[in-house]
């Protein structure tokens, strides 16, 4: 094994498909272990496969490590080191250690290929990995197993240890499904007199009903994920699918996590996927955002509803994003609760039903007396002070002796038309002092 005193580690993924949750996972564990140790992280694209591997997946599975932060230090294609895997093989044949097998097509019946098959002396193949312990396989069963379709053709167990021993690679941190692979690998690197390098497998991400997270689960690609979280918390999640920093710490940067990460505390049960948990390590996240960046998200979302409105200005994307960003737990919801109308209320005229305007028992006549104190209190108010705190300051102690509920629940659909919104005084705000009285005293008239 080349550069055995630097820490090397792969991700390995095929561009079939695009890339998912786990492929992700396991490309964070193998950046984190490089980076923890100084060493480097290799992308290497295995699209041997040329019927199935497309170019547009390989463009998603680089762009969306480079979206997540995990910046490779050298990107290999498969496809590139045809002449070097048929060398190795033509090495193994005259080695002894492989032969050419004239056999019958699986494919096509009545017609012969030649294949080339390892020469498997069927002894046990004992392997210690850093997260499972020692494990141990019998590869008698596995007979002379195939390695290359032909001398310049490798099937993927071949390809990988070759790849593996020219890189450098020293640890392989792959997901558990990959474990009854190791004995074939480990017999092809003997075969070929390579080094071992030390394994870990990592426990499989679930869905709720515990098999394997699938497409049956919903989505799994990345990039429908980072449609609707950020970055950051994806990072901060997937770490912690599989991995437990011992700690009580639950929100970690990607330099935090270079930091504390140590493979001994990866578990080795599987780890369940939870969108709830997702949903609330991203609000975090969200809530921290800076304010020019989360008001810039919000503009490009608004509806056309809001963005007409006769009361739409320049500050309207950072009052709706005082609401969301409180509320709005991802992307989607963010999109849901701006698109659903629920805020038109803050640039456009509201509609109110009378049988809502009125708090639980509060008679027509009360509820009218209440919302006329409240507009010639806040008629007192100066423009230029009509804040959330000036308005609740100014009709508090009232509304506490009526009853918060008969004051504030009338004001509140006064200004808004909706049963559920903002707290009156930050609606009142941020539509102004005029907008503000007229809709009360459009209130008050519908009381007549």
């Amino acid at each position: 094994m080349k550069n055995r005193e630097k820490v090397v580690t792969r991700i390995a993924p095929s561009p079939t498909g695009t890339l998912h949750v786990g492929t992700a996972r396991s490309a964070l564990f193998n950046y984190l272990f490089a980076k923890g140790h100084d060493g480097t992280f290799i992308v290497r694209i295995e699209d041997t496969d040329k019927e199935r591997s497309k170019k547009e997946f390989e463009t998603n599975i680089l762009e969306g490590l480079k979206s997540l932060g995990l910046s490779e230090d050298a990107l290999y294609r498969q496809g590139e080191r045809k002449e070097i895997y048929s060398t190795h093989i033509t090495t193994l044949i005259e080695s002894g250690a492989a032969y050419v097998s004239k056999e019958e097509s699986k494919a096509k019946p009545g017609e012969f290929v030649e294949v080339v098959r390892l020469k498997n002396k069927g002894k046990d193949i004992t392997f210690t990995d850093q997260i499972r312990g020692e494990i141990t396989f019998n590869t008698k069963e596995l007979g002379d197993f195939v390695i290359a379709r032909t001398i310049k053709e490798p099937l993927y167990h071949l390809a990988v240890v070759i790849d593996d021993n020219d890189m450098g690679i020293t640890h392989i941190i792959r997901g558990e499904d990959h474990i009854s692979n190791t004995p074939r690998q480990i017999l092809i690197q003997e075969a070929f007199g390579f080094g071992r390098p030390i394994y870990a497998h990592m426990p499989l991400i679930l869905g709720a009903d515990r098999s394997k997270l699938s497409k049956r689960h919903g989505a799994v690609s990345i990039s429908k994920y980072l449609e609707n979280y950020t970055a950051e918390a994806l990072i901060n999640y997937l770490a912690l699918l599989g991995w437990n920093p011992g700690t009580e710490q639950e929100f970690f940067t990607l330099d935090d996590l270079v930091k504390q990460f140590d493979i001994s505390k990866i578990q080795k049960s599987g780890a369940m996927f939870s969108t709830e948990k997702l949903d609330s390590i991203n609000h975090h996240y969200l809530k921290e955002m800076p304010e020019d960046k989360y008001r810039a998200i919000v503009t490009k979302m608004l509806p056309k509803s809001i963005l007409k409105g006769k009361l739409y200005t320049n500050e309207t994307p950072s009052i709706l994003s005082g609401v969301l960003q409180e509320r709005a737990k991802n992307y989607f919801e963010m999109r849901e609760i701006l698109e659903s109308g629920e805020l038109d209320f803050y640039t456009s005229a509201v509609k109110l039903e009378m049988s809502k305007i009125s708090w639980k028992d509060t008679t027509t006549s009360l509820t009218k007396e209440y919302l006329s104190s409240v507009h010639s209190v806040f008629e007192l108010i100066d423009s230029t002070l009509f804040t959330a705190e000036a308005t609740k300051d100014a009709i508090w102690e009232y509304a506490t002796e009526k009853g918060r509920g008969a004051v504030l629940w009338p004001l509140r659909y006064a200004l808004s038309g909706k049963e559920k919104s903002p707290d009156p005084f930050s609606i009142a705000s941020a539509i102004g002092k005029e907008e503000a009285l007229n809709r009360i005293q459009k209130a008050i008239d519908a009381l007549k």
